[in-house]
């Protein structure tokens, strides 16, 4: 059986390579017979792809269904069978001639509502990017008056902290002591020394009259 594969590539290469190169012939060459002959074949494959994309989902399981695909291609582009003028001729172009001028106004409506359409969404699409730029804006505001007040809460406790330090360092350490009194620094007065050896002199020959006399008794 023939796979989806190789009936894809039978389809892209005999259903739509080869009916565009003679396309590009019948324009170039300007004949006006060939030129009708392909947009007819144009129109009807695709009615096919539109059909195809959903038969491919609902009757693929269908026995050859593949092999049917490919034989209704070849009957298509076949010099001698002429499907596709055949199916154009007999059923496409007199139901799109009845249902002409329906299907002008139905594209006309759907052209002014989808226009519609276009420009509500637009301008919704514009409402919502300005409300998210104000957002994103004030945001933005908040975070920086919150770093630059943390920044000046910061500032200002270094200062009062090396305020603090400069005070202590100009007290006077006397102070900072307690109640004592303050313990006095450089050498003792010239006069301190001589005063003592004063003192000491007296009850050092008083002690030695005092042994004296004690061994003159005896």
């Amino acid at each position: 059986m023939v796979s989806w594969i190789i009936s894809r590539l039978v389809v892209l290469i005999f259903g739509t390579l080869y009916p565009a190169y003679y396309s590009y012939k019948a324009v170039k060459s300007k004949d006006i017979k060939e030129y009708v002959k392909w947009m007819m074949y144009w129109i009807i494959f695709a009615l096919f792809t539109t059909a195809e994309t959903f038969t491919d989902i609902f009757l693929c399981w269908f026995p050859f269904y593949y092999e049917l695909k490919i034989a209704f291609v070849a009957w298509l582009l076949s010099p001698y069978t002429k499907g596709s003028s055949l199916l154009y001729r007999k059923f496409v172009h007199p139901t799109l001639s009845s249902k002409e001028k329906e299907i002008d106004d139905c594209l006309v409506q759907a052209k002014d509502r989808s226009y519609d359409a276009l420009v509500h969404f637009g301008k919704r699409g514009l409402n919502v990017a300005a409300t998210a730029a104000v957002m994103a804006a004030s945001k933005v505001a908040r975070i920086f008056h919150f770093v630059s007040s943390l920044d000046l809460k910061e500032g200002q406790g270094q200062g009062a902290l090396s305020e603090r330090l400069r005070s202590f360092s100009m007290q006077d350490l006397s102070t900072i002591r307690g109640d004592g009194a303050p313990v006095p620094s450089g050498p003792p007065p010239p006069g301190a020394g001589r005063a003592s050896g004063k003192h000491c002199q007296p009850k050092m020959s008083r002690s030695a009259s005092e042994s004296a006399g004690s061994s003159g008794t005896a």
